[in-house]
């Protein structure tokens, strides 16, 4: 079975097991609430339902996700679950501004509650049914890399702490009197409300486009500087195409004597090892040539990198080759995202290494920190 479709099945199943567990839970929060003419646990009821159409969101995404790649979407369509878990995100999101909208109208027009321990017991296993249900689907989400199923779970969770909330209320209520229903209904949808908007904001952000996992380009580098003949990787971008899915382009670093047909072959193993190691294609490998037969080159390079990296906003710099003959010298300079002119620094360090070397010109080509150094 392919690694994509096993984890396609894992999340349906758990999107089903959260569907179940919602549709009941609904049922009996809103039975409970409309008869003992809580406000509280009839928003917990809706929003339990909002959750059972996140997870057929959830469904639908994936199988709309799992299609293979066409003509006209070369790439496949990954990224969709990037817009079901948007989906969930502005579900919840409006949940919790109806929830507060009604909270609101029973501040203004209170009903006294009227609880029964049966109800209130029912109340007490669904919050440790949510618990549950949190947890496992969050878990999930995280072994998978699902957006969806991690939205789900942490809104689950959240459930939870809603459904103990309104239990506590109840139990004040009952020694007491005092109804805290539609202000504790207020508190509630104010906090969904927050997670609504945190997790638009999350998933909005990887949709733009983040920087890619450090772990996984140092991995990849250093599978790339495994090979021989090969002493540095740089430059790597990844481009994002739905979880665990990534096209990318890097830079490796040569001798000036290998040959075309022995660089052909190194090329052609490298993102062969790529791909079978970490999942990702590299559609494109640039070449940096190393210096080999001039002995002075090592010195001139590490002096060449001193002055360019006491630039402040210079991260790093590679790719050096010189060239006596016709006095030139070429590399590139990582230039920070802290910068506030980026041409400024640019030209700060060619001002700097022309003082040095009056008697060459310079290729620098500034470099954007796609992924971590």
């Amino acid at each position: 079975m392919k690694e994509e479709t096993k984890r396609d099945k894992i999340i349906i199943r758990t999107s089903i097991i959260g569907i179940l567990a919602n549709v009941f839970l609904a049922a009996f929060k809103a039975v409970i609430g409309l008869t003992s003419h809580s406000i509280a646990i009839v928003m917990d009821a809706v929003n339990n339902l909002s959750d059972a159409a996140s997870s057929v969101i959830t469904i639908v995404g994936t199988k709309l996700a799992g299609k293979e790649a066409d003509r006209k979407h070369p790439f496949g369509y990954g990224r969709i679950e990037y817009l079901s878990a948007m989906v969930i995100s502005m579900l919840v999101l409006y949940a919790g501004i109806t929830a507060f909208v009604e909270s609101v109208k029973k501040i203004i027009e209170p009903e006294t509650p009227d609880y029964s321990v049966p109800a209130l017991i029912i109340v007490a296993v669904a919050v440790v049914v949510k618990i549950l249900l949190g947890r496992y689907v969050k878990k999930t989400g995280e072994k998978v890399n699902s957006d969806s199923l991690i939205n789900s779970g942490e809104d689950a969770t959240l459930d939870s702490v809603i459904s103990a909330s309104t239990l506590v209320a109840a139990v004040i209520f009952l020694v007491t009197g005092l109804s805290l229903e539609a202000y504790l209904g207020a508190i509630i949808a104010a906090v969904i409300i927050k997670s609504g908007i945190e997790m638009l904001r999350d998933t909005l952000s990887k949709i733009l486009g983040e920087r890619a996992d450090a772990q996984l380009v140092r991995d990849i580098k250093k599978t790339i500087t495994s090979f021989p003949g090969i002493s540095g990787a740089y430059d790597l971008v990844l481009h994002n195409y739905g979880p665990d899915s990534y096209n990318g382009s890097v830079h490796i670093e040569v001798p000036d004597s290998i040959t075309a047909d022995e660089l052909d072959s190194l090329i052609r193993k490298v993102t062969i090892e790529v791909l079978q190691k970490h999942d990702v294609i590299l559609t494109g490998v640039g070449i940096y040539s190393l210096n080999t037969r001039d002995p002075e080159a090592i010195a001139t390079r590490e002096k060449v990198y001193r002055i360019a990296t006491e630039n402040p906003y210079v991260l790093q710099a590679h790719g050096f080759y010189i060239d006596h003959e016709a006095k030139n010298i070429r590399f590139d300079i990582v230039v920070s995202f802290e910068a506030k002119d980026r041409k400024q620094v640019y030209t700060d360090v060619l001002e700097s290494l022309q003082k040095e070397f009056p008697d060459y010109t310079f290729q620098i080509a500034m470099d954007i920190d796609f992924s971590d150094i």
